[in-house]
């Protein structure tokens, strides 16, 4: 995966698996069971101490030990010397007029991310970041803007859930009715690019005595890193969203770089054979709609048929302008249209409303600086739309 060799020697894979924080204690969030019983059993404590701290950590949503009553005092005070459970610190902490939040977060190397909280009416979803910046350059997404500094480790992943569930006074977890009930990655990054810290975390999160989410709840959104696909299906089967947005090579491997080096068919064999795929397990297709270069009926149509015999539905997503942003939002008319072939053809295909928009939380918005296309990919962009316009007459 040439995309991600120049990402490799930033990656935290190598790091330690229980890392020291500032204090020099080691930090608890993110290590499986097994780790966490290994902790125990090397500083002379029972495996079954594992099993409480779990409890405590991630269905209660502890952070002082002093507070773990089920534990003996000396175990408290032991354990408070040596370890520590650390969330990320809220730099910014914004409310959309919608009801959506967004948290900017540092880490404590200082690094940072954002992380978006959605409520609605019968779920609430948080959108959760896996790497600081991303490798990827999507032409329509303010993240890709941003260099990729590093991935995140598992307890950053999982830092940001446990974060939100402290902001939104969600501790224990409610059985039913939870303020955080669904989990998407898709935030700043690419989750597939660092998929061993993302998966730890995401069986955490689905790990039945802790925070407990259902894999039936949580979305992982790729930009078609194909020789991961399969391998997320087989060993953590939750749902799949590709990002797609463009039904040609020629435009794809404009907006979305990662096109070049795995083009449409190959991707969308990756879709067809990806693991436990049915009508009632579909993939989200996510499409942007890019006023006058992928919004046309006849873009509708070409989808339609691009995704004959894959069990699927779209996510019509209006563009969501960022300073400097190299395209316009398409028309509600041109949605409504594209929409209508896409249902008409038997495809579900919502129009994601834009949420958070006046605080930057929406789709693509996520925390970056402006990028200018180059002329190269302007020119291109330029003889597309204008065959495009031709086409129509």
């Amino acid at each position: 995966m040439s995309a991600h060799t120049s990402a490799s020697a930033l990656s935290v894979a190598d790091s330690p698996v229980a890392a020291p924080v500032a204090d020099g204690r080691i930090n608890l969030v993110g290590l499986s069971r097994a780790e966490l019983e290994a902790e125990m059993l090397a500083i002379g404590l029972e495996k079954f101490r594992a099993r409480q701290l779990w409890h405590w950590i991630y269905h209660r949503g502890a952070t002082d030990f002093s507070v773990m009553t089920t534990l003996a005092k000396p175990v408290r005070e032991r354990l408070a010397e040596r370890y520590a459970v650390v969330r990320p610190t809220v730099v910014r902490d914004l409310q959309s007029r919608d009801g959506t939040r967004k948290w900017l977060l540092r880490m404590p190397d200082g690094q940072e991310v954002e992380s978006v909280h959605i409520p609605e009416t019968d779920r609430g979803t948080l959108c959760v970041s896996s790497q600081v910046g991303c490798t990827l350059t999507c032409r329509f997404c303010y993240t890709g803007t941003q260099r990729l500094v590093r991935d995140l480790t598992a307890a950053e992943i999982l830092g940001q859930v446990m974060l939100a569930r402290d902001m939104l006074d969600e501790w224990p977890a409610p059985p039913d009715g939870r303020m955080i009930s669904n989990i998407v990655m898709m935030g700043m990054g690419e989750p597939l690019f660092n998929y061993e810290e993302v998966a730890k975390a995401i069986k955490i999160i689905m790990d039945g005595d802790g925070i407990a989410i259902s894999k039936r709840r949580i979305t992982l959104s790729t930009s078609g890193v194909v020789p991961m696909m399969k391998r997320c299906g087989e060993e953590l089967n939750v749902n799949l969203a590709i990002s797609l947005h463009a039904v040609t090579d020629e435009l794809r491997d404009i907006i979305m770089p990662i096109n070049r080096k795995y083009p449409l068919a190959v991707l969308l064999e990756a879709c067809r054979t990806y693991p436990g795929l049915n009508n009632a397990r579909r993939i989200t297709f996510e499409y942007v709609m890019l006023k006058g270069l992928n919004d046309s009926p006849a873009d509708a149509r070409a989808l339609v048929r691009m995704l004959e015999g894959i069990p699927a539905k779209i996510n019509l997503i209006p563009f969501n302008p960022w300073p400097g942003a190299p395209y316009e939002r398409s028309t509600d008319r041109a949605i409504q249209v594209f929409g209508d072939i896409v249902n008409n053809a038997g495809y579900a295909s919502p129009v994601r409303t834009p949420r958070g928009e006046d605080i930057m939380a929406a789709c693509g918005q996520l925390k970056s600086d402006s990028v200018r296309l180059s002329a190269a990919d302007r020119a291109a962009m330029e003889r597309i739309m204008a065959e495009k316009d031709a086409a129509l007459g």
